[in-house]
């Protein structure tokens, strides 16, 4: 339901940030062919036009059509197409066969965002919109984005030509130097989001914990780190593993973290969106699962950092990163300089916390309170965003969530350790 209160001042600057957001995932498709947008890697992933279209979707279902009526809707089908897991709001599409959907064409998709946009500016021109919602719907949006992102470097990693989404030839990087430890104390905080900037639902509420002391390391593990504890045999050394993690290991053979290969000279090789590209020794390791990551952190001497200590450690850092724009290099950088730094972008670090729900977490009412919340079994919460993270989702109190076998997000590893 539009909002109560008059919108005015909101007007112009919230039309300005829906077409922003709304345009930059237009053009984030622009490099790819027809075939590129349809075809799905694998049941996780999805194709390039069913993000298109789903993202359309959202605002459609939940702020154009509860507005205008099911005759604003551009085509009656679309609500069953790209409806993704919202069991409140109907029948859908199964996930892992997306790809089968050879029609719509991308043509067809395209037009159903330009219908959607126009839908949307006469609402918000109109002021009978939510203002929350529209947040939301953008901050939904931008996640897509981000897992645009990876999908199509899965997709094309598939591909034996390995393609580039963009070229790029890589620079001469500079040595993080060596892992060092920063203290925190123990310490009485509040965790959570507070505060009038957007933040999903499962990020609050603000709740007070107690905080042991705890060492945290000042970057991420690197790719020569990781190269170590591959030759020294710690892919199959199962005392170094969770049951569960070995046991998925040896059963998917890993040995290296997804998209590495080694070339004929011997060289340590990996896919990325700028094509296939020599392992950088000094940049964060990534595409490793939570699995791997607490092999890597007993292999060191260390641990997973849980949530709430990544949080107490992310709290009053800067949240600039190494984060997706039209000119960067889609890919983890060295975190070179002193003390803790890099907290946010280039890859996302796994904790040892399940998602679960914060004490006196309540859903949203009706299809809206699927977003988060129903997801909080069996996985595992990772802090601080990637490389192809939108800069809006890099703030301390963000929980992503994956099922811990899971690699082909940005995904790496910061240590933590108990004071010794």
């Amino acid at each position: 339901m539009p909002d109560s209160a008059p919108r005015l001042p909101l007007e112009t600057s919230d039309l300005a940030r829906f077409l922003q957001v709304r345009d930059r995932t237009a053009a984030m498709a622009q490099p790819l062919s027809e075939a590129d947008a349809v075809a799905q890697s694998m049941p996780d992933a999805s194709p390039a036009k069913w993000h298109l279209a789903h993202t359309a979707w959202f605002f459609e279902e939940f702020m154009v059509a509860p507005v205008r009526g099911d005759t604003a809707r551009f085509d009656p089908n679309y609500a069953y197409l790209f409806n993704s897991y919202y069991d409140a709001v109907g029948a859908r599409h199964a996930r892992h066969a997306r790809g089968l959907l050879t029609r719509p064409s991308l043509k067809d998709v395209l037009a159903y965002r330009a219908h959607v946009d126009d839908q949307m500016a006469d609402l918000i021109r109109a002021g009978e919109y939510s203002h929350d919602l529209l947040v939301l719907g953008l901050a939904h949006e931008e996640q897509h984005q981000e897992l645009f992102y990876t999908d199509i470097l899965h997709l094309f990693a598939q591909n034996p030509l390995r393609p580039a989404y963009r070229e790029r030839t890589p620079s001469k990087t500079a040595d993080p130097g060596p892992l060092t430890w920063t203290r925190f104390d123990d310490v009485d905080i509040l965790i959570g989001h507070q505060g009038e900037a957007f933040a999903f639902d499962c990020e609050g509420p603000r709740h007070r914990v107690f905080v042991p002391s705890f060492d945290l390391a000042d970057r991420a593990v690197t790719n020569g780190e990781w190269i170590a504890f591959i030759d020294a045999g710690g892919y199959r050394d199962p005392a170094y593993w969770l049951s569960d993690g070995y046991a998925v290991c040896v059963q998917r053979d890993w040995n290296a973290p997804l998209y590495w290969h080694r070339a004929e000279d011997g060289q340590w090789m990996t896919m990325t969106l700028n094509g296939p590209q020599p392992v950088d020794p000094n940049a964060p390791v990534t595409h490793i699962s939570c699995y791997e990551a607490d092999a890597y952190a007993s292999f060191a001497g260390a641990r997973l950092p849980t949530e709430i200590e990544w949080e107490t450690a992310g709290q009053d850092h800067a949240t600039e990163g190494n984060i997706a724009t039209e000119t960067a290099p889609l890919t983890p950088t060295p975190q070179t300089g002193t003390g803790l730094r890099a907290l946010f972008g280039d890859v996302w670090e796994w904790t040892a916390s399940a998602f679960l729900p914060y004490p006196r977490f309540q859903p949203k009412s009706g299809a809206i309170g699927e977003y988060n919340g129903k997801f909080m079994s069996g996985q595992r919460v990772l802090r601080g965003g990637s490389c192809v993270t939108s800069p809006d989702h890099l703030r301390a109190t963000y929980r992503n969530f994956f099922h811990p076998d899971k690699r082909w997000q940005f995904s790496g590893v910061r240590l933590a350790r108990d004071p010794v």
